[in-house]
């Protein structure tokens, strides 16, 4: 125990403020700011291996760039030659736990406080540092209410041989020995497993947190580790109690079930869902939440909505999540009001994983053939919105106010050798009604047919009136089954977009052209593999363009009606050929047959924001918001198109949204630094730039030097003199990995940052010379303000045929 007056460093100790596993904690000062700290000084026995010190240390010093309202700030952290502590800021409030003591929470205080801890909990993962000891007493509740959450990455490992001793302690005792990573009654079934703590063990331990405030008592409990781990590993938590009030809400039930999987895989996949899930639960906790009553279907279990809480931003209020009820109108016009419909994920019944491609494949082709049923009567949801609530058990009613539709499809298939069976519902979800519902016993050969049934069934129940070309789309089509098991695992595959994935996905498209050579599908397939791996920087352009092209090409010279290759087509036309002109027809035709395909919407966004229109971007890029509007992907391009727009506060609020769904989304990472910057943000812009580099010892060996020597100019052209060094290291003929990683385009950024024109002209002329993927984005105002007025940047656009820039609203 260290007295008053003791020094640590710089650090004067004041008054011990406690103890626990991982050290003693002192109310100390720094005379260099004049401000209290506190001060946690590391137990001998846990810095006495030198690996385990060099771990924690490393972890410690990661945390220390966290910079966020609900995470205590880490100052520093230091050593002498005895002792190794962190100061950190000095917060104000009690734990949790100690709030816990006295009584359990109200279904408010759970709900807002749990929000600010996977706030917490989603900037820390998304800055790759997992806390791996989250649990009520390293949670601290300030005065004013806010949550700070202490000890991220502090906790300390365990042999096989101690954790094995350890489960014959006392779970008190247990919690106090600090000898394990994280506290037993928090720790996630892969953790007692011997596995490593990741992001998904600090979602199940939130869980466990959030289990413990709304009910008062923790999920798992056993009087000894091994019955509590035991617990952890195989029991199912007992429902929440009810509340003074009455029973709890259903939706916070939901969040907990599903941060408390046992396996990984079947939890929220980032706690910035879970956090967008519990605003869903709060703005609901004051209306009357019930499930939906469908009568079973013959011969089968009744089918919930499948997976769990969908990630729903607080953004969707803007897009009327909610609102009133399209309803169709007969009037005496027959005019109808277009619904909205989501088709969830077909359930696999057949007990065999590897089958999963059908039912996922027979998913997205019913939203495929009943999205182009009639457009202006039916407007159905996304393919990514949907897949969320894969796997679990959400409430249909649930589903339909996240989604905001009017009706569900939902079904399963099962496939037993050469014969599949699909189930098939339509729940008009207002009414609480079983529409319509069949299943179907086919050859597999069949299986176009049953989905040309079922579109031709939904427009029945809908009365909905089709045109005859509407109708053709629904004559009854058959297969080779071989042929179109290939494409489905092709289309399986693809959709992962990893480089095993691709590569994948490519022999199964080969596959089926094997077996049929004018099989559309799978050219439509290959040119979606060849522009993946050009557009995820697996294959440089000059190679992935022209197969992309060419497989497109080649589907719709077979099928014109293949929405999916003129997609394609659009995308090397824009990216690669840079051939504005030839695009733009394919991205209509694409629209045209796919109007409610939210990536097209999106996409096709960008190419108008590149060829200077940007009135008509915006208008597509809110179009796909609005069909798919939990998609991250579609509020990272509409960030972009924002930015062009000039709307910098706003392009950096919708990055933001996009990256707290999905940390690290591109382009939401790339228009969050564009945003800073041009919003003159420049400390903010040179945290995330540390953040974005700390892992390249000589990057940020080059960043410190050039900013001691020559400020955050400096700093730029260090950094840019460095890249640029790597590229040409490569002798002037880059490789993919190259490309992916020191784009000639980015390197620019950095010298156009410094103000440096000369040198970010010669990559901008560069990335000309390799067909940079990103150079149509040449107009982006960050480098447009500093180089309008260049001759040699004048005549990179002429060489690239870019049209004048429309007149912005605020010039005309």
């Amino acid at each position: 125990m260290l007295t008053p007056g003791t020094r640590l460093g710089e650090f004067e100790v004041l008054s011990p403020l406690g103890a626990g596993g991982m050290g003693e904690v002192y109310r100390a000062r720094d005379p260099r700011l004049e401000r209290e700290v506190a001060l946690k000084v590391l137990p001998a026995a846990t810095m006495a291996d030198d690996t385990a010190r060099a771990r924690l240390l490393r972890e410690a010093r990661m945390a220390s760039k966290l910079n966020h309202p609900n995470i205590c700030t880490i100052y520093e952290v230091g050593e002498t030659e005895d002792q190794t502590f962190i100061a950190m800021e000095l917060v104000s409030g009690e734990t949790l736990s100690e709030k816990l003591s006295s009584r359990r929470m109200n279904v408010d205080e759970v709900l807002r406080l749990g929000r600010q801890m996977g706030d917490a909990l989603a900037h820390a993962h998304g800055n790759g540092v997992v806390h791996r000891d989250f649990k009520s007493g390293n949670v601290v509740i300030t005065p004013e209410g806010k949550v700070r959450v202490l000890d991220f990455g502090l906790a300390a490992r365990v042999s096989d041989e101690e954790l094995s001793e350890a489960t014959t302690y006392t779970v008190d005792s247990l919690e106090m020995s600090g000898k394990i990573v994280g506290t037993p009654a928090y720790m996630a079934p892969e953790q007692l497993r011997g596995e490593t703590a990741n992001a998904s063990s600090d979602i199940w331990a939130l869980g466990v947190v959030l289990y413990e405030m709304a009910s008062g008592v923790r999920p798992f409990r056993g009087k000894t580790g091994f019955e509590l781990s035991s617990a952890i590993m195989s029991e199912k938590p007992s429902p929440l109690p009810p509340g003074p009030g009455g029973a709890l809400p259903t939706e916070l039930q939901s969040v907990i079930d599903r941060c408390l999987e046992k396996e990984p895989e079947r939890r929220y996949q980032s706690a910035g869902e879970v956090r967008a899930a519990l605003e869903t639960a709060q703005s609901v906790t004051t209306g009357t939440t019930r499930s939906v009553v469908v009568p079973a279907m013959p011969g089968r279990r009744w089918l919930l909505a499948a997976a769990g809480l969908a990630v729903v931003l607080v953004a969707l209020a803007a897009l009327d999540v909610g609102g009133i009820r399209r309803l169709l109108l007969g009037g005496g016009s027959g005019q109808v009001q277009a619904v909205r419909m989501a088709v969830l994920p077909f359930v696999n019944l057949s007990g065999d994983p590897e089958q999963q491609y059908l039912s996922d494949g027979f998913t997205q082709e019913m939203i495929t053939q009943l999205g182009k049923l009639h457009p202006e009567g039916l407007s159905v949801i996304a393919r990514t919105s949907v897949m969320r609530y894969k796997g679990g058990d959400t409430p249909i009613d649930q589903i339909a106010r996240e989604l905001d539709v009017d009706y569900i499809l939902e079904g399963s298939t099962q496939r037993e050798a050469g014969r599949v069976r699909i189930a098939v519902d339509l729940i008009d979800v207002g009414k609480q009604t079983q529409l319509w519902a069949d299943s179907f016993d086919r050859e597999l050969a069949g299986i176009l047919e049953v989905q040309s049934e079922v579109a031709r069934e939904v427009a029945g129940a809908l009365t909905l009136e089709l045109l005859p070309s509407e109708q053709a789309n629904l004559s009854a089509r058959t297969v080779d089954p071989d042929v179109y098991e290939a494409y489905l695992k092709g289309s399986y595959h693809w959709q992962k977009l990893t480089p095993e994935d691709l590569d994948a996905a490519q022999r199964y498209f080969d596959l089926a052209l094997e077996k049929d050579p004018d099989f559309a599908p799978a050219y439509e397939g290959l040119s979606m593999v060849w522009g993946a791996r050009q557009q995820r920087g697996f294959t440089l352009p000059r190679l992935a363009g022209p197969m992309a092209s060419a497989a497109a090409m080649r589907a719709i010279s077979l099928d014109e009606g293949s929405a999916g290759a003129h997609f394609a087509l659009a995308g090397i036309k824009t990216f690669t050929d840079w051939d504005w002109d030839g695009a733009e027809p394919e991205w209509r035709r694409a629209l045209e047959l796919e109007p409610g395909n939210a990536i097209t919407h999106g996409y096709y966004a960008h190419f108008l924001v590149i060829v200077g229109r940007t009135e008509e971007a915006l208008q597509h890029s809110r179009k796909a918001l609005e069909i798919d509007p939990i998609n991250a992907l579609v509020h990272g391009l509409h960030s972009d198109v924002l930015y062009f727009d000039r709307r910098f506060e706003d392009a950096l609020a919708a990055a933001q949204t996009a990256l707290a769904m999905q940390p690290g989304q591109q382009p939401a990472d790339g228009v969050r630094q564009f945003a800073l910057l041009s919003l003159g943000r420049r400390d903010e812009q040179l945290k995330r730039q540390w953040e974005r580099i700390e892992r390249d010892p000589e990057r940020v060996a080059a960043f410190e030097e050039g900013l001691a020597e020559g400020g955050y100019e400096g700093a730029q052209i260090a950094i840019a003199d460095l890249l640029a060094a790597r590229y040409e290291n490569t002798g002037g003929v880059p490789d993919a990995e190259v490309m992916r990683t020191y784009m000639p385009f980015n390197i620019a950024l950095r010298y156009v940052d410094a103000g440096d024109s000369d040198r970010a002209m010669d990559w901008l002329e560069e990335a000309y010379e390799v067909r940079d993927p990103m150079l149509p984005y040449l107009r982006l105002p960050l480098y447009y303000d500093l180089l309008h007025s260049n001759a040699r940047y004048q005549a990179l656009l002429h060489r690239m045929n870019l049209p004048p820039l429309a007149p912005r609203r605020d010039q005309s």
